[in-house]
């Protein structure tokens, strides 16, 4: 069990865009199982590559782990990508392992299709709602250099950062 540190924000690492996965090595599979160990250590849902310093689209999501972040489902994808989405919006306060304390109602569509790589390199497509839904697109967001306070007012965002900033003197 490796726990890798978590970048937090205001990191500009968290802004870059992530590379696409070009061959699934050992490496990868060992970095999938270190960010799920990670998650569950944060008590997270969802983790994407960058926010452990590495700029590879990689996420690893389980909604389902019990109270004390012991697993449920976990779900490892390479290269995710949203093929469709609903047009029907949701609303969820997000929180993020990389801006520790801080939450935010964001609204994304309450439904998607994903297509991504499996372990095995096989590809696999679902379709989530939910809470699925708001994680699987929250991680994406953040393989892009897009970040959850992105999708909410300016006016909350600078109160989040600077709470950030204060916290981290």
């Amino acid at each position: 069990m490796t726990v890798l540190p978590i970048i937090v924000a205001p990191d500009p690492i968290l802004k870059t865009r992530s590379e696409k996965v070009e061959k699934i090595t050992p490496e990868i599979l060992q970095l999938m199982n270190d960010m799920l160990d990670t998650m569950y250590a944060a008590r997270g849902v969802g983790l994407s590559a960058v926010q452990v310093g590495v700029l590879k689209r990689v996420i690893t999501i389980d909604i389902e782990q019990d109270e004390r972040g012991k697993a449920g489902k976990p779900i490892k994808m390479i290269n995710p990508e949203i093929i469709s989405s609903s047009a029907e919006i949701n609303i969820y306060n997000e929180g993020c392992l990389s801006f520790p304390g801080q939450y935010a109602d964001v609204e994304r569509p309450a439904a998607v299709t994903i297509r991504y790589l499996d372990e095995q390199g096989k590809t696999q497509t679902i379709h989530a709602d939910e809470l699925m839904a708001t994680c699987v697109q929250h991680e994406i967001d953040h393989m892009d250099g897009i970040v959850f306070v992105d999708h909410i007012s300016r006016i909350k965002r600078d109160m989040i950062l600077r709470r950030l900033k204060k916290a981290n003197k």
